[in-house]
């Protein structure tokens, strides 16, 4: 997977209506299996750069190519079928749905992808260490489990590029190391990139490649 951003921006307004540029991004690049992480105190628009990256919120201006593909520029639909098939995402707060067991939000997740498949679910949980849970709910899960049910529903579908916000921000330091370690071991082994935001220098420590995102976004 190659990833390159140019001229990036998003700006929002805020209560007194007034706009403020939160991203700025002349120029950004990844290459195919790289593993990064991006520091930066919070409200500094790292959570905003992943968004904006999976097409979850659109930018105003500029461009991201995916393998050649400027995501940016496709419609709505197009790009939530793009992102089922070609993106991960691990979220901070893990967004599983308390109503079903570990399984079936995996399984959830495949349908946006079109693909759903118990054994291939089954598969992702077993390779985060999950096989004995998977007909667990989230609230009969610890909250390392939790996010390893999150881990599995981000790797299931075989993205290119998995991006984690914040993926240890709920964990102890412990569930904390082990997270990150099994996601970047998932990612080496299947030739995904890598972005990971965070503010915590326990996580920056697992990373070879440390980016402040200040150096990137020049927004401030």
């Amino acid at each position: 997977m190659e990833l390159k951003i140019q001229d990036l921006k998003k700006s929002f307004v805020n209560s007194g209506k007034e706009e403020f540029k939160i991203i700025d991004i002349k120029e950004f690049e990844l290459d195919p299996g790289e593993q990064i992480a991006i520091k930066g105190e919070s409200g500094s628009g790292k959570s905003t750069f992943l968004n904006l990256l999976s097409g979850i919120i659109r930018a105003d201006s500029g461009q991201i190519f995916i393998n050649g593909t400027d995501i940016a520029g496709l419609s709505e639909a197009k790009t939530d079928r793009f992102r089922a098939a070609n993106i991960g995402y691990i979220f901070q707060t893990f967004n599983l749905l308390q109503g079903y067991t570990a399984l079936e939000n995996v399984m959830i997740g495949m349908m946006f992808a079109g693909k759903p498949d118990k054994i291939t679910a089954e598969n992702a949980l077993s390779t985060v260490g999950l096989s004995g849970k998977m007909n667990n709910r989230p609230n009969e899960l610890s909250v390392g489990e939790q996010q390893r049910v999150s881990v599995a529903r981000a790797i299931v579908n075989s993205p290119v590029l998995l991006l984690a916000d914040e993926p240890t921000a709920n964990l102890d330091s412990k569930n904390s190391g082990l997270i990150i370690d099994l996601i970047r071991e998932i990612c080496s082994d299947k030739k995904i990139s890598l972005i990971t935001v965070t503010h915590d220098p326990m996580l920056l420590d697992h990373f070879d490649t440390v980016i402040n995102f200040s150096e990137i976004n020049i927004s401030g």
